[in-house]
């Protein structure tokens, strides 16, 4: 069985973080350090509460004087890999310790982020003084590391996975939006994708917004044409009429047929997988662009349904032509989803239009 993703910060690790503090400031207290980090309920912890229980027991052995602290967490990151999501603490440790020195931790998020990231970090700023913090974001969106330019859109995200929310930009986005202007055409898809996922957020609050930028960006390279698509993903799961016409799916169209709708076994037990297969065929004589998903109502745990959408795929079909799909949907439970015993529905949708419905049970 694979590791859990909070692993990473195993004895090992962090022997190497105290080893590494140490080559710095020598009079650091390796002992007491370790036996700190691992005291409590260590192994119930996830990724970021062990994260913080670094950040606070390095609190409890670095000087108390801050700029200090930061000057040797500032050398010790290089002893470490770049991109090492283990080193997310450094930036913790400015988030829990940093608020009241500005220049001196906006300096070290602008390191940290160039090793792991500060895109977490840098929330608590936002919040605290959010016209001072995003006047910062927008010159690190010209910065010349694109870990930095990345932080730059990453961290004013509205809805950052596994950070805290940013209510007044979920309110008004409007600061974000000269940010996201000037990494459009990043040569970098790292930073492409985080410029994606912040339109996407927006996208949930401010749907108009974000399809009017989309009509305005959408044709003017490959490069906003990926980001577009990419940050109407929501709107395109909901069957958006304006985001699903942007790339040519007509929702009016109704020349699109599904035949042979199968879905075997019927009944099913938790674990197993659910087979389903399906053709698609077209009375249109010119080509027609199709947007193909399918939908799942799951039964959660007091009885209720939850919808969730998948795509499969996006293709073209012209008249006389035979398109086939044979998919499978595992019922095994994931970290992310438990399922549950019950009736459940299947749908495919065509150009974000619910087409067939079967039913199935899981038992």
């Amino acid at each position: 069985m694979a590791n859990a993703l909070k692993d990473i910060y195993n004895e090992e690790f962090i022997s190497k973080i105290a080893k590494a503090i140490s080559e710095v400031y020598p009079t650091f207290d390796n002992e007491s350090f370790y036996e700190k980090v691992f005291s409590g309920n260590w192994e119930d912890k996830t990724l970021k509460e062990r994260m913080r229980q670094i950040t606070i027991c390095l609190g409890e052995t670095l000087p108390d004087n801050y700029k200090e602290a930061i000057t040797i967490l500032s050398t010790t990151v290089d002893k470490f890999p770049k991109n090492n999501l283990g080193c997310i603490f450094f930036p913790d440790f400015v988030e829990v310790y940093g608020l009241e020195d500005w220049e001196t931790s906006i300096n070290a998020l602008e390191l940290f982020t160039q090793h792991s990231t500060s895109e977490f970090a840098v929330r608590p700023f936002i919040v605290r003084d959010s016209e001072r913090m995003m006047k910062q974001m927008l010159l690190w969106s010209k910065h010349s590391n694109e870990h930095v330019r990345r932080l730059a859109s990453e961290g004013s995200r509205p809805r950052l996975p596994w950070g805290m929310a940013l209510k007044h930009f979920k309110e008004d986005p409007t600061a974000i939006l000269p940010i996201l202007e000037n990494l459009k055409v990043d040569e970098s898809l790292y930073v492409r994708k985080s410029v994606a996922n912040n339109l996407n957020d927006i996208s949930k609050d401010h749907p108009k917004l974000v399809l009017d930028i989309a009509k305005k960006w959408y044709g003017e390279n490959t490069h906003t044409n990926w980001i577009i698509k990419h940050a109407c993903r929501t709107l395109l799961k909901k069957g958006n009429v304006e985001a699903l016409a942007i790339f040519g799916f007509d929702v009016t169209q109704s020349t699109v047929q599904i035949n042979d709708f199968k879905i075997y076994p019927e009944n099913l037990c938790l674990g197993e997988d659910l087979h389903f297969s399906f053709n698609l065929t077209s009375d249109q004589s010119l080509m027609t662009k199709v947007r193909i998903e399918y939908a799942i109502d799951f039964v959660k745990a007091k009885g209720n349904r939850t919808k969730k959408i998948f795509r499969i795929t996006e293709n073209t079909i012209e008249k006389g032509k035979t398109l086939s799909y044979d998919k499978v949907y595992s019922f095994k439970d994931l970290s992310t989803r438990k399922h549950y015993r019950g009736l459940h529905t299947i749908t495919i949708l065509i150009n974000g239009t619910e087409v067939i419905s079967k039913d199935f049970s899981i038992e």
